[in-house]
């Protein structure tokens, strides 16, 4: 007879242990991960916007998109404004909320005697009827870059706000600074546009989205989905 050989059970026992170191290392992991995402902050999502109504009326199909104003003519505002305006109107054309036409610029000086209107100051009286006219639209977009640091930390700050080109009445309003210090905003912004994953990621999977909170554009994109995403239902 082998004394080498294991005695009866052994291998089972043996088997049963591997499988329990197995299942413990398994188990510290799950709850290290578990802990992980119970620690990290929640998605930031904006919160500072008016609606009225909550839909968009069925007569509103087509909006006239004002070109991108800049709060003040200092800093990067400008410069932004430039970066910023191709990354508003893919975002715009995304919601497939209703049908969307730029407002030729040139146009609107020769008819308005300025560029850019924000939608606080006083308007044209004929402004809206010009519009209806020129773009057959049934509602007007403001639009407005109120901060734009396109360096690390990244800050991109939006003032937008949808009137009805018929009644002059505001159908929505908001204004957000998304500022990538703050926690919540930088891991929405490494979401943007990631496909959600059933389960908690665990540490050693998680790889952070780098261009995501170091590109302006890329984080200009996430900024005004996410504005957008408070648009009026259709």
């Amino acid at each position: 007879m082998n004394s080498s050989a294991c005695p009866p059970g052994g291998f089972d026992r043996r088997r049963k242990l591997i499988w329990r170191v197995g299942w413990s290392v398994g188990l510290v992991v799950c709850c290290t991960a578990i802990g992980d995402c119970q620690a990290a902050p929640p998605e930031f999502r904006p919160d500072n916007y008016f609606v009225h109504p909550a839909k968009l009326p069925v007569s509103l199909q087509r909006v006239a998109i004002l070109p991108l104003a800049a709060e003040n003519a200092g800093g990067d505002l400008p410069e932004g404004c430039a970066a910023l305006t191709p990354v508003l109107w893919e975002q715009l054309v995304k919601t497939r909320k209703f049908e969307v036409v730029a407002v030729d610029a040139a146009k609107l000086r020769s008819r308005t005697g300025q560029v850019n209107w924000t939608g606080a100051e006083n308007l044209p009286p004929d402004f809206f009827a010009f519009l209806r006219r020129e773009y057959g639209c049934e509602a007007v977009l403001f639009t407005e870059l109120t901060t734009y640091r396109a360096y690390a930390p990244l800050a991109i700050g939006w003032r937008l706000k949808l009137v009805d080109a018929r009644t002059g009445q505001i159908l929505w309003a908001a204004e957000e600074l998304f500022d990538v210090t703050q926690p919540g905003v930088s891991r929405a912004a490494q979401r943007f546009g990631q496909p959600r994953p059933r389960l908690p990621e665990l540490p050693f999977f998680h790889q952070e989205n780098w261009l995501a909170v170091n590109s302006p554009r890329r984080f200009g994109a996430y900024s005004a989905a996410a504005l957008l995403e408070t648009l009026p239902e259709r």
